[in-house]
């Protein structure tokens, strides 16, 4: 069977020629931008997007038979204050472009998207990428201090006792043990 081109279907409607010109606008996009990534499988990317706050996030780009899938992830389940992480991951999704927060069975915080086949471009997949490195890297921050905040005030609290390096905890500042909150409290947010 072929299509209005005289192009073969595969059996689910999909023509090769689209799945490998997909396929050629990924390798391009991440060629041009000079990105590190792997090819564990025929049409699967993992690619390594180096970060300001979170130094590096992993992204996913899957080209199935329709579309192409995407996948990265972010920052691990809250400890605490749920509804609050919650609530700020679904305000937020109307912001972006092409992708979505959202939660695995674990409630891990994910970045996806979908995108046609016939809409991936080098230029699409780059602009792709860049949302999801910039949704990934300033959300970082504020969804670690609404969902970690009593693990990184424990963190200022054992390396200011023991004199360790608190420079990778700079951006929590106004957890520091010391530090007081609005209300003059120390231990207020």
């Amino acid at each position: 069977m072929t299509d209005d081109e005289g192009l073969p279907n595969l059996p689910n409607g999909t023509r090769p020629a689209e799945r490998a010109r997909a396929v050629a606008a990924i390798e391009a996009a991440l060629a041009e931008a000079e990105a590190a990534y792997e090819r564990p499988a025929d049409g699967h990317f993992v690619v390594s997007l180096p970060g300001t706050h979170k130094l590096s996030t992993t992204c996913s780009l899957l080209v199935g038979d329709h579309t192409l899938s995407v996948n990265a992830f972010v920052v691990r389940a809250a400890d605490e204050n749920h509804a609050a992480v919650y609530r700020w991951l679904l305000e937020h999704n109307s912001r972006l472009s092409g992708i979505a927060f959202a939660l695995d069975r674990l409630g891990d915080v994910f970045l996806v998207g979908r995108v046609p086949l016939a809409a991936v471009t080098e230029d699409g997949v780059d602009r792709l990428l860049g949302s999801v490195l910039d949704a990934a890297d300033s959300s970082f921050d504020t969804l670690l201090e609404l969902g970690f905040a009593g693990s990184i005030r424990r963190e200022w609290a054992w390396r200011l006792k023991r004199g360790e390096s608190t420079a990778n905890l700079a951006a929590f500042e106004r957890l520091r043990p010391d530090a007081a909150g609005p209300d003059g409290d120390p231990s207020a947010p």
